[in-house]
């Protein structure tokens, strides 16, 4: 006995929804397409003298499999990553200093090194804010590869509440 018209609908339907949310082939070593690729891990609050330059260190992780180009990415065609405080905020970078790169050989081919990001890395600003509390939404923006492929450049947030007295 044949489905009525409505039964088959519903069931093609939910058959689109499920191969829509599950991508056919992808390699199983391979992060999840929702996995996040870069986590800002912190601080999350942090209090300075007002209208002084103070050191913060912002923390972040990738994720495992995955290496982003460090902020000098070894050709200029490479995406850099890049931290940023947006204008307007109350606060304003004085000064930024990337960690130092490590050298990755693509497996694919050893003649091609880049200069990457793995695991956890921190960023040193210098941060000066106007008085009151501010809470920063501050950006990093970068690009995650694993030795395979790269996907799309990212932007993610790094909220920081800053306190300047």
């Amino acid at each position: 006995m044949p489905f009525p018209l409505k039964t088959s609908a519903i069931i093609a339907a939910l058959a689109l929804t499920l191969s829509a949310q599950t991508p056919l082939f992808r390699d199983p070593g391979s992060p999840s397409p929702k996995t996040q690729q870069v986590q800002y891990l912190y601080p999350e609050q942090v209090t300075l003298a007002a209208g002084k330059p103070q050191s913060v260190t912002l923390h972040f992780r990738i994720a495992p499999g995955l290496h982003i180009n460090s902020h000098t990415p070894s050709d200029k065609f490479l995406i850099p990553t890049v931290f940023s405080v947006p204008q307007g905020s109350g606060v304003s970078l004085a000064d930024t200093r990337y960690p130092l790169g490590v050298e990755y050989i693509l497996p694919a081919d050893p003649s091609t090194k880049l200069n990457v990001y793995t695991g956890d890395f921190a960023i040193e600003t210098r941060l000066v804010a106007t008085p009151g509390d501010h809470l920063v939404q501050a950006r990093l923006r970068f690009q995650a590869c694993d030795e395979n492929a790269c996907m799309p450049p990212r932007t993610i947030a790094a909220p920081i509440d800053v306190i300047a007295n």
